[in-house]
Order: C-alpha cells, then sequence, then structure tokens
C-alpha cells in the first residue's frame, strides 16, 4: 500500500486536474452513504468534530476519510483540520493508498468552490475577497485563479496579522494580493466572496453585496454555524453542493429554513444538476449568486483516485 504524505499529496492533485476530476465526479455515477458527524467535547474548549466519509465507485474504488476539526487548534499553532484518507479496490477490497487526509480536504474543498463559481460567478470577474486565513485560504485564491481571469486578491480575518501572513503566501507564488482591515468595504468591492472560517455568528452582510456578486460559503458545517446573515440568504439565487448535506448540516441555509426568511423551492440547484446540465447556473448577469458547502465524500474519493492515478500510472 502506497502512502502519501502531506507534500506528496499537494504535488498529486494539481488544480486544474482535481477541478476536473471532481466535476466528473459529480455527472458520474457515484454512491454516497450518510456519513458519521458527531460532536465531540473538548474540556474548556469548542467542541471538536469527528467525521467518517465512504463513498464508491461499483466495481472500481471504495474510499473512506477519517477526519477530525478541532476549532481552537490554532490556540496551539496547529491546523484545525487532521485525518486520512484511506483508497481500495473496489474489485477486491484491496487496500491501495492512504492520502493524508488534512491537504486532500483542503485542496478538494477549494477547487469544488472554484467548479461552482465556474458556473455561478461572473465570467470576467477580477476581485476575489477571501474571508477567513485559515488553512484554505490560499488554497482557494489557487482554485479560483484557475478558472477565472481574477486580477486582485484581497484577504480578511479577524487576526490582521494572519491575513497578512496568507496575503504574503500569496504574493510569493505570483498573486496581486493584500490583507485588509475593512470587511464591509472589502465585501463591496468583490466580485466573488469566499469565506473559509468557523464563525458561529454571520460575517457578511447581504446588504453589501454588489450586483452580480458571488458569495461562496464554506466554513459553517453545522446548524449552529453562520457565515452570512439572513439578507445575503434571500438577495440570492441560491445553489449547494448536495441537497442532502447542504440542507441539514449548513447552518447559513439551515437556520433560514427554519425561520421561514427562505423556503426549500428557493433552493435552485446542486452540483451534480450543474455539471450534468439539468439546472442553470448565473443566467442574469446582475444577480447575487450563493453557492453554499458542506463537503461530499465524493470529492474525497475523485481526489484520492487521482492521486493514486498519477503517482502509480494505474487505473482499477
Amino acid at each position: 500500500m502506497r502512502v502519501l504524505d502531506l507534500e506528496a499529496t499537494r504535488a498529486a492533485l494539481p488544480w486544474a486536474d482535481l477541478i476536473n476530476a471532481i466535476e466528473a465526479m459529480f455527472a458520474g455515477e457515484c454512491v454516497m452513504p450518510l456519513r458519521h458527524h458527531h460532536d465531540v467535547e473538548v474540556p474548556g474548549e469548542a467542541n471538536a468534530t469527528f467525521l467518517m466519509m465512504p463513498a464508491w465507485v461499483p466495481g472500481r474504488y471504495i474510499g473512506v476519510k477519517v477526519l477530525s476539526v478541532f476549532p481552537d487548534n490554532h490556540l496551539r499553532a496547529l491546523p484545525a483540520i487532521f485525518g486520512t484518507y484511506l483508497l481500495s479496490s473496489g474489485k477486491t477490497g484491496e487496500m491501495l493508498m492512504a492520502v493524508e487526509g488534512g491537504e486532500l480536504t483542503a485542496r478538494r474543498t477549494a477547487a469544488t468552490s472554484a467548479l461552482a463559481a465556474r458556473y455561478l460567478a461572473q465570467p470576467d470577474a477580477e476581485e476575489l475577497l477571501v474571508v477567513g486565513a485559515g488553512r484554505l485560504s490560499l488554497n482557494l485564491i489557487q482554485a479560483h485563479a484557475s478558472v477565472l481571469p481574477l486580477k486582485r486578491f484581497r484577504i480578511w480575518a479577524r487576526r490582521l496579522e494572519a491575513a497578512e501572513k496568507t496575503a504574503a503566501e500569496a504574493r510569493a507564488l505570483g498573486f496581486a494580493a493584500e490583507a485588509v482591515s475593512d470587511l464591509e468595504a472589502a465585501v463591496r468591492h468583490a466580485d466573488i466572496v469566499s469565506c473559509c472560517t468557523l464563525s458561529s455568528e454571520p460575517l457578511v452582510h447581504g446588504e453589501w453585496l454588489k450586483p452580480g456578486a458571488h458569495l461562496d460559503l464554506i466554513g459553517a458545517f453545522k446548524p449552529t454555524m453562520r457565515e452570512c446573515d439572513d439578507e445575503a440568504v434571500r438577495r440570492a439565487e441560491i445553489h449547494v453542493d448536495t441537497y442532502e448535506g447542504a440542507l441539514h448540516e449548513g447552518g447559513d441555509l439551515v437556520q433560514p429554513l427554519l425561520n421561514g426568511v427562505i423556503i426549500r423551492s428557493d433552493i435552485r440547484s446542486e452540483l451534480s444538476e450543474l455539471v450534468r446540465g439539468k439546472k442553470p447556473g448565473r443566467t442574469d448577469p446582475s444577480a447575487i449568486t450563493l453557492f453554499k458547502s458542506v463537503g461530499a465524500a465524493l470529492e474525497d474519493l475523485a481526489g484520492a483516485i487521482l492521486a493514486y492515478e498519477r503517482t502509480t500510472g494505474k487505473t482499477a
């Protein structure tokens, strides 16, 4: 069995190939049982989350990700996410590869957001604002830049020094990036706003979003979490990664649905419908679009298969 560490996982998942692999998986016939999602008490700190996410393509590959999210790890200068992906043969059950789960998660999450932006953002979008400066922030810049002609990149975080660190890393890769301290002003100017936080309270207000903006919501993966307010949801054309996940786990939609701010029919599509052409993406240049994701097991499977086939030269 081959084992990929963080660096090897990163090298095996170039952005264009990963985005295309995830698109193909959403368009294909992947089986995704309900994932296990458990709160774990951490005395004196915010609760952690423990996830197990299985998926398979019949006769080809089967895999499962075991992942933990510890929100207060920043206090220890540690990533919030740790995990491992186990990929097996879908014909024999033979274990094929173990992939570093944190890097796989970060890259496939950013790639899925970029894939959605391909359908939902303005095709001539020039400015991306990333809200949050954790592990995902640099990935989001790279992934979105691979599908759109972006020219300017801004990063906002509760701690300005964290945003400045991400901006410096982005500049080192050749991106015109800067940290910002005024979130409202940055949102009002951005073509795409991508949120990757662990916030429990809304950060982005709907009244700040300009006509034609695209709002990408990644972080609120539990019903108690929020990254945008009700006005943002009310104003937007809403799309999700999967109905099953986003409408039951993502607080940015779960709470407005419970409170009657929106109704189920306001959710226009899930990503598989967009990539298969069953539902339209952006049709109005002035519309505000919203993509809510909580993560789908098929994204991890797509990434793990890509990593396996690129590093071994083998296919199922």
